[in-house]
Protein backbone atom coordinates (compact mmCIF):
# COMPACT_ATOMS: atom_id res chain seq x y z
CA UNK A 1 0.00 0.00 0.00
CA UNK A 2 1.36 3.46 -1.08
CA UNK A 3 2.03 6.33 1.54
CA UNK A 4 0.03 9.66 0.73
CA UNK A 5 2.40 12.56 0.92
CA UNK A 6 0.27 15.55 2.33
CA UNK A 7 1.26 19.03 1.88
CA UNK A 8 0.78 21.64 3.48
CA UNK A 9 0.90 25.48 2.09
CA UNK A 10 2.46 28.27 4.12
CA UNK A 11 1.29 31.86 2.92
CA UNK A 12 3.91 33.94 2.73
CA UNK A 13 3.89 37.44 4.34
CA UNK A 14 4.69 40.15 2.20
CA UNK A 15 8.11 41.64 2.31
CA UNK A 16 7.84 45.14 3.72
CA UNK A 17 8.20 48.15 1.44
CA UNK A 18 11.12 49.90 1.19
CA UNK A 19 8.45 52.96 0.67
CA UNK A 20 7.09 52.66 4.10
CA UNK A 21 9.97 51.96 5.48
CA UNK A 22 11.73 55.34 4.43
CA UNK A 23 8.12 57.42 5.14
CA UNK A 24 8.44 56.07 8.64
CA UNK A 25 12.20 57.24 9.78
CA UNK A 26 11.49 60.69 7.52
CA UNK A 27 8.33 60.73 9.99
CA UNK A 28 10.23 59.98 13.31
CA UNK A 29 12.77 62.69 12.23
CA UNK A 30 11.16 65.46 11.26
CA UNK A 31 10.24 67.82 14.17
CA UNK A 32 6.73 69.19 14.85
CA UNK A 33 5.70 72.41 13.16
CA UNK A 34 5.02 73.96 16.12
CA UNK A 35 8.37 73.35 17.35
CA UNK A 36 9.71 74.80 14.19
CA UNK A 37 7.54 78.00 14.55
CA UNK A 38 8.57 78.36 18.28
CA UNK A 39 12.60 77.88 18.04
CA UNK A 40 12.35 80.70 14.68
CA UNK A 41 10.65 83.04 17.01
CA UNK A 42 12.39 82.60 19.53
CA UNK A 43 15.61 83.52 17.29
CA UNK A 44 14.40 86.29 16.00
CA UNK A 45 13.46 87.98 19.58
CA UNK A 46 16.86 86.87 21.12
CA UNK A 47 18.45 88.50 18.08
CA UNK A 48 16.40 91.56 17.88
CA UNK A 49 17.45 92.22 22.09
CA UNK A 50 21.14 91.46 21.50
CA UNK A 51 21.55 93.73 18.69
CA UNK A 52 19.31 96.47 20.63
CA UNK A 53 21.86 95.94 24.03
CA UNK A 54 25.05 96.52 22.11
CA UNK A 55 23.95 99.49 20.83
CA UNK A 56 22.17 101.37 23.53
CA UNK A 57 22.06 99.38 27.28
CA UNK A 58 24.89 100.96 28.88
CA UNK A 59 24.22 104.41 27.11
CA UNK A 60 22.54 107.66 28.12
CA UNK A 61 22.28 109.09 24.87
CA UNK A 62 18.63 108.45 24.13
CA UNK A 63 17.10 111.65 22.77
CA UNK A 64 13.96 112.99 24.77
CA UNK A 65 10.60 111.35 23.66
CA UNK A 66 7.95 113.22 21.20
CA UNK A 67 5.64 112.71 23.99
CA UNK A 68 7.13 115.81 25.82
CA UNK A 69 6.45 118.42 24.07
CA UNK A 70 8.51 121.63 24.57
CA UNK A 71 7.36 124.57 24.02
CA UNK A 72 8.88 126.65 21.04
CA UNK A 73 10.59 130.14 21.68
CA UNK A 74 8.22 132.39 21.41
CA UNK A 75 5.56 130.67 23.65
CA UNK A 76 8.17 131.60 26.22
CA UNK A 77 8.29 134.80 26.32
CA UNK A 78 4.54 135.08 26.67
CA UNK A 79 3.58 135.81 30.46
CA UNK A 80 1.98 133.17 32.28
CA UNK A 81 0.59 132.53 35.94
CA UNK A 82 1.92 129.77 38.75
CA UNK A 83 2.00 125.90 38.08
CA UNK A 84 -0.66 123.72 38.64
CA UNK A 85 0.22 121.74 41.45
CA UNK A 86 2.63 118.66 40.18
CA UNK A 87 4.40 116.69 42.21
CA UNK A 88 7.89 115.72 40.55
CA UNK A 89 9.73 114.43 44.02
CA UNK A 90 9.59 112.65 47.46
CA UNK A 91 11.54 112.37 50.34
CA UNK A 92 9.90 110.34 52.48
CA UNK A 93 6.02 111.80 52.90
CA UNK A 94 7.62 115.60 51.75
CA UNK A 95 6.48 115.83 48.61
CA UNK A 96 8.25 118.45 46.16
CA UNK A 97 6.12 119.67 43.29
CA UNK A 98 7.02 121.60 40.13
CA UNK A 99 8.56 125.18 40.95
CA UNK A 100 8.30 126.34 37.20
CA UNK A 101 4.80 126.89 35.20
CA UNK A 102 4.49 123.75 32.87
CA UNK A 103 4.55 125.34 29.65
CA UNK A 104 7.59 126.45 30.68
CA UNK A 105 10.14 123.10 31.15
CA UNK A 106 12.30 122.48 28.96
CA UNK A 107 13.43 119.27 30.38
CA UNK A 108 14.00 117.52 34.58
CA UNK A 109 16.65 115.83 35.09
CA UNK A 110 19.11 114.04 38.50
CA UNK A 111 22.40 114.72 39.34
CA UNK A 112 24.81 112.65 41.84
CA UNK A 113 25.35 114.75 44.83
CA UNK A 114 28.99 114.89 46.49
CA UNK A 115 28.02 117.10 49.57
CA UNK A 116 25.36 115.13 51.63
CA UNK A 117 22.43 115.92 49.72
CA UNK A 118 19.45 113.58 50.96
CA UNK A 119 18.34 111.14 48.27
CA UNK A 120 15.20 111.73 45.99
CA UNK A 121 12.36 109.50 44.67
CA UNK A 122 11.82 110.26 40.76
CA UNK A 123 7.93 110.50 39.86
CA UNK A 124 7.57 110.06 36.57
CA UNK A 125 9.82 107.62 34.04
CA UNK A 126 13.40 107.69 32.74
CA UNK A 127 13.79 108.93 29.36
CA UNK A 128 16.95 107.59 29.00
CA UNK A 129 17.25 104.34 30.42
CA UNK A 130 19.35 101.54 28.91
CA UNK A 131 17.68 98.77 26.94
CA UNK A 132 18.65 96.45 29.79
CA UNK A 133 15.81 98.74 32.34
CA UNK A 134 13.66 98.88 30.00
CA UNK A 135 13.18 95.67 29.22
CA UNK A 136 12.85 94.42 32.65
CA UNK A 137 10.15 97.10 33.26
CA UNK A 138 8.26 95.57 30.33
CA UNK A 139 8.35 92.22 31.91
CA UNK A 140 8.41 92.71 35.56
CA UNK A 141 5.82 96.27 35.50
CA UNK A 142 7.37 99.79 36.93
CA UNK A 143 8.98 102.80 35.16
CA UNK A 144 6.56 104.99 36.19
CA UNK A 145 3.91 106.78 33.65
CA UNK A 146 3.49 110.24 33.21
CA UNK A 147 6.41 112.94 32.49
CA UNK A 148 9.95 112.10 31.24
CA UNK A 149 12.92 112.75 33.22
CA UNK A 150 16.56 112.21 32.67
CA UNK A 151 19.21 110.85 34.75
CA UNK A 152 22.24 113.32 34.17
CA UNK A 153 24.66 111.98 35.95
CA UNK A 154 25.78 109.23 38.44
CA UNK A 155 23.50 106.91 39.38
CA UNK A 156 21.68 108.66 42.25
CA UNK A 157 18.98 110.89 42.40
CA UNK A 158 20.13 113.74 44.91
CA UNK A 159 19.77 116.87 43.08
CA UNK A 160 16.61 117.88 40.90
CA UNK A 161 16.98 120.25 37.72
CA UNK A 162 14.28 121.41 36.39
CA UNK A 163 15.18 123.31 33.56
CA UNK A 164 13.37 126.77 32.02
CA UNK A 165 14.58 129.84 29.95
CA UNK A 166 16.19 132.39 31.64
CA UNK A 167 14.35 135.02 33.03
CA UNK A 168 11.51 132.30 33.69
CA UNK A 169 9.12 132.89 37.25
CA UNK A 170 10.13 130.17 40.02
CA UNK A 171 7.87 129.16 42.44
CA UNK A 172 8.07 127.61 45.94
CA UNK A 173 8.13 123.81 45.53
CA UNK A 174 7.18 123.51 49.38
CA UNK A 175 4.31 125.58 52.22
CA UNK A 176 7.30 126.87 54.58
CA UNK A 177 9.18 129.78 55.94
CA UNK A 178 12.37 130.77 54.44
CA UNK A 179 15.16 130.46 56.95
CA UNK A 180 18.27 131.60 54.78
CA UNK A 181 19.17 133.64 51.74
CA UNK A 182 22.56 133.80 50.87
CA UNK A 183 24.31 134.63 47.17
CA UNK A 184 25.08 131.09 44.87
CA UNK A 185 29.00 130.93 44.02
CA UNK A 186 30.10 129.80 40.77
CA UNK A 187 33.84 130.57 39.36
CA UNK A 188 34.62 132.57 42.46
CA UNK A 189 31.43 135.25 41.43
CA UNK A 190 28.18 135.40 42.86
CA UNK A 191 24.84 134.29 39.79
CA UNK A 192 22.26 134.79 41.68
CA UNK A 193 20.42 133.27 45.43
CA UNK A 194 20.54 130.57 47.54
CA UNK A 195 17.16 129.98 48.90
CA UNK A 196 16.64 128.20 52.11
CA UNK A 197 13.40 126.45 53.09
CA UNK A 198 11.90 124.72 56.11
CA UNK A 199 8.89 122.99 54.98
CA UNK A 200 6.00 122.82 57.37
CA UNK A 201 5.20 119.16 56.23
CA UNK A 202 8.84 117.96 57.41
CA UNK A 203 10.62 120.69 59.43
CA UNK A 204 13.72 118.86 60.68
CA UNK A 205 14.46 119.12 56.63
CA UNK A 206 15.70 122.12 54.59
CA UNK A 207 14.68 122.66 50.73
CA UNK A 208 17.41 124.90 49.23
CA UNK A 209 17.09 126.10 46.12
CA UNK A 210 19.60 127.80 43.87
CA UNK A 211 19.75 129.23 39.57
CA UNK A 212 17.70 131.94 40.27
CA UNK A 213 17.49 135.44 41.49
CA UNK A 214 15.07 136.69 44.50
CA UNK A 215 12.38 138.21 44.89
CA UNK A 216 12.86 141.13 46.38
CA UNK A 217 10.12 141.26 48.22
CA UNK A 218 11.09 137.97 50.23
CA UNK A 219 13.20 137.70 52.97
CA UNK A 220 14.45 135.68 55.63
CA UNK A 221 11.38 134.49 57.75
CA UNK A 222 8.69 135.15 54.95
CA UNK A 223 5.91 132.42 55.03
CA UNK A 224 5.83 131.10 51.32
CA UNK A 225 2.95 128.64 49.34
CA UNK A 226 3.94 125.88 46.88
CA UNK A 227 3.24 126.15 43.50
CA UNK A 228 1.37 129.61 44.39
CA UNK A 229 4.21 132.11 45.87
CA UNK A 230 7.03 133.20 43.24
CA UNK A 231 10.53 133.17 44.78
CA UNK A 232 12.55 134.61 42.00
CA UNK A 233 13.16 134.55 38.29
CA UNK A 234 15.96 131.42 36.25
CA UNK A 235 19.50 133.03 36.13
CA UNK A 236 21.79 132.90 33.20
CA UNK A 237 24.70 130.62 34.19
CA UNK A 238 25.87 129.02 31.15
CA UNK A 239 29.18 131.33 30.47
CA UNK A 240 30.63 129.83 33.52
CA UNK A 241 28.89 126.07 33.96
CA UNK A 242 28.46 123.29 31.10
CA UNK A 243 25.02 122.44 32.16
CA UNK A 244 24.58 118.63 31.61
CA UNK A 245 20.35 119.39 31.23
CA UNK A 246 21.27 121.24 28.08
CA UNK A 247 21.65 117.63 26.62
CA UNK A 248 17.80 117.00 26.38
CA UNK A 249 16.71 120.62 25.81
CA UNK A 250 17.04 123.36 23.15
CA UNK A 251 18.40 126.14 24.58
CA UNK A 252 21.63 126.27 27.18
CA UNK A 253 19.80 123.83 29.56
CA UNK A 254 19.53 126.44 32.11
CA UNK A 255 17.27 125.50 35.37
CA UNK A 256 16.16 125.84 39.02
CA UNK A 257 17.99 123.10 41.02
CA UNK A 258 16.20 121.74 44.03
CA UNK A 259 18.35 120.08 46.87
CA UNK A 260 17.24 118.16 50.28
CA UNK A 261 19.10 118.02 53.52
CA UNK A 262 18.56 117.75 56.96
CA UNK A 263 18.64 120.76 59.31
CA UNK A 264 21.13 120.01 61.73
CA UNK A 265 23.55 119.69 59.34
CA UNK A 266 22.61 123.04 57.19
CA UNK A 267 25.86 125.33 56.09
CA UNK A 268 25.27 128.27 54.58
CA UNK A 269 28.07 129.81 52.74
Amino acid sequence: MKNKRTFVTVPRMPAPSRRGSRARRHARTKPAPHRARRLIVLTVVLGALIGTGLVTAFGQGATPEASQALPGPASRLLPVGPPTPLSVALHDGLRIQLPVAQSRVTAIGYEASNDGALPLTALGHQGNAGALARLAHMIFGGGGGGFVYYQLSGGERDVLDVGAARGTDVYAPVDGTIVGISDFVLDGRAFGSRVDIQPSAAPSLIVSLTHLDLDPALSVGSAIGASSTKIGRVVDVSGVEKQALAKYTQDAGNHVTIELRAAATLTLP
